[in-house]
């Protein structure tokens, strides 16, 4: 048995690799940004035990349900620690969470984040919460809390993971899902800024066995590779609530669906959202692949068959509308700043598209659902 000797100061929280000063700094740097996001439903400022959020709002709907959603980034926060650029991964946060619950068309009234960190630099703190607040204006949604922990032993200095939640609401009969979903209906695609916030151990492992430093320059790409793969993930949920507004008015109802094009990649993510029985057919030529993902394929050789099953290859968000609103849906969208065309469209399946193996999918995420035809390949 050991005891300290007389005198000696002991062993202090700071010792022990915590440092709650340098907490408060951060708060300090992050508040101007959070309140930014604050409306008159939220209640208090920073730094209460809980973020409170007035939901008076929710007595006009007649039969309110709450969304709710939860998500990281994955292993994107590996090119933004390598890079030492923290300000954009926050974004990708916000636009993981708030745009699956857009999907059922709830809109996402606030959201709470959490960063686990192996030492705290206030100043990449504050540049991630940042990033964090920048996209929750993006959405119009609260940032009403947070938590940032320090884990010394557990996690290295300079490493960090983030996560965060959203909830949401929607009117009952405005819900969106499967069962609305029609044969005739059209497949709407709306533009990726990027690779997003998923499938980045592929991507890293492509670069890592090509041998590619972060900083080399990409004349295809008109910045450096790092810079490319940090493109922050493009927020929907905005442009996703006006275009319902546009298409489901009384007892219209244009916009039958959307899905969220994350882990999984496009067949995936759309073949959830379909109901039994029907089949979206979706035509690659109708979209040309960015240069990113052309140079992932090419440069690591991967299958496309796999490279669809991991990365978005273009299209982050799908709408699914009754096939005579397609027209004006793809308007709306573009005159919002969303590049978007219509994909593909909706049938029923048959023999001959279950017999082609890789394009089809039926089914995925444990829902047990439509199905998804890819054909056709990518325009040039």
């Amino acid at each position: 048995m050991t005891s300290s000797h007389p005198g000696s100061a002991g062993i202090t929280y700071a010792a022990a690799g915590v440092d709650v000063e340098a907490g408060d700094r951060a708060v300090e740097l992050m508040k101007d940004a959070i309140k930014a996001t604050h409306n008159d439903s939220v209640i208090g400022g920073v730094g209460g035990f809980a973020g409170l959020f007035d939901a008076s709002a929710l007595r006009s709907y007649q039969r309110p349900l709450l969304a709710t959603s939860t998500d990281g980034v994955g292993t994107k926060v590996a090119i933004a620690q390598a890079m030492d650029i923290h300000h954009t991964i926050g974004q990708d946060l916000v636009g993981m969470v708030v745009d699956d619950i857009v999907v059922v068309g709830a809109k996402p009234l606030f959201m709470t984040d959490y960063i686990a960190c192996g030492k705290v630099v206030p100043e990449r703190i504050a540049d991630i919460v940042r990033g964090i607040a920048e996209g929750c204006s993006l959405a119009d949604t609260a940032l009403v809390g947070g938590e940032t922990a320090e884990h010394p032993g557990l996690l290295g200095e300079h490493d960090y993971d983030i996560a965060g939640a959203a909830t949401g609401a929607v009117e009952a009969d405005a819900l969106l899902g499967p069962e609305r979903v029609r044969e005739g209906d059209a497949v709407i695609a709306m533009a990726s800024s990027g690779i997003h916030s998923n499938g980045y151990s592929l991507v890293r492992s492509v670069i890592n066995h090509a041998g590619w430093a972060l900083e080399r320059d990409v004349p295809e790409f008109g910045r450096t590779l790092g810079e490319e793969l940090l493109v922050p993930t493009r927020i929907y949920t905005a442009d996703c609530l006006d275009l319902m507004d546009q298409l489901n008015t009384g007892s219209t109802m244009a916009l039958h669906g959307f899905s969220h094009v994350t882990g999984g990649g496009l067949a995936a993510n759309l073949a959830r959202v379909l109901p039994q029985g029907l089949m979206a057919s979706v035509d690659r030529s109708t979209w040309s692949l960015p240069a990113v993902f052309t140079l992932i394929s090419e440069l690591g050789g991967v299958p496309q068959s796999d490279i669809e099953r991991t990365l978005n290859l273009g299209v982050g968000m799908i709408a699914i509308v009754d096939g005579a609103s397609a027209d004006a849906a793809v308007t709306r969208l573009n005159e919002r700043g969303v590049p978007s065309w219509v994909a593909g469209t909706v049938g029923t399946v048959t023999d001959e598209a279950a017999g082609a193996g890789v394009d089809f999918v039926q089914g995925a995420k444990g829902v047990d659902g439509g199905a998804v035809l890819m054909h056709g390949n990518y325009a040039s």
